[in-house]
């Protein structure tokens, strides 16, 4: 039997992490979510296989949590899709280093797909 890729979603808005959760649960990921960008930076404990990080998190700004992650030697393998409704979000996430990105909204089988891309 395989593990599950495990998946880490961070979003500010509570019904968007219940929602991605429930559409990569369903795909079969072993899914956890957080609504507190500083939670993220705890990664380094424990490796998810991916990261889907919102640009505007409460508390703490989603580009400097990437950052942070991608600069460090334990994390900066871990692929990170960020997710915005801002109209800039594949730059933004770019300048992040971000390993990819979904504009809000998005479609069920866009986000698939994208995770598809990330996650082997």
């Amino acid at each position: 039997m395989t593990k599950k890729k495990e998946i880490l979603v961070a979003d500010d808005d509570p019904a968007i992490c219940e929602g991605i959760a429930m559409i990569l649960d369903d795909a079969g990921y072993a899914v956890t979510t957080t609504t507190d960008g500083r939670t993220v930076k705890d990664v380094q404990r424990h490796h998810p296989d991916l990261i889907i990080l919102d640009i505007w998190m409460s508390g703490v700004d989603g580009r400097d949590i990437c950052k942070q992650l991608k600069s460090k030697k334990q994390t900066k393998n871990i692929p990170i899709i960020m997710i915005s409704a801002n109209k800039d979000t594949e730059k933004i996430a770019k300048n992040a280093g971000a390993d990819g990105f979904i504009a809000k909204p998005f479609e069920m089988k866009e986000l698939l797909t994208t995770v598809g891309r990330y996650v082997l």
